[in-house]
């Protein structure tokens, strides 16, 4: 699967973004070419206050996230401030694009996603391909 983050491309990954070492998304072909199943953990403060689950808000502790969807995309907001916590897209040739989002790690620490980079901690990653011959994304 192909799975472009920020501006940089990830080839024949296994569908697992794993940030700073924990599998975190876990994404799985949708169905006829559908919308991908996506799963998601969402960390703040060592604790988990919503989770996806194949693409439906599984835990959302005190209804505070969003979650919009369509053929093509899926959305995921904090209702307060509107934060887009994580924006895909399925282009047409298959490719996920993963544009916008920013949210805690396992670890505490944020990862901040824009059209043109990247961001966790001390590592910035801007344009650029990496193929990982069927292995995780990994963010660190």
């Amino acid at each position: 699967m192909d799975i472009q983050i920020g501006p940089h491309l990830y080839r024949n990954s296994n569908g697992t973004i794993e940030v700073e070492g924990v599998p975190q998304l876990d994404i799985e072909p949708g169905l006829s070419g559908g919308f991908p199943k996506v799963n998601f953990a969402l960390f703040e403060k060592g604790k988990m206050p919503a989770k996806l689950t194949n693409s439906t808000l599984a835990i959302n502790e005190g209804q505070a996230y969003s979650l919009e969807k369509s053929p093509s995309s899926l959305v995921m907001r904090h209702q307060d401030s509107g934060k887009e916590i994580l924006h895909m897209t399925l282009q047409e040739n298959g490719r996920l694009v993963i544009s916008h989002g920013e949210f805690y790690t396992l670890k505490g620490h944020t990862l901040m996603i824009t059209p043109s980079e990247w961001t966790l901690e001390q590592t910035t990653v801007q344009e650029g391909e990496t193929d990982l011959q069927g292995k995780a994304v990994p963010l660190e």
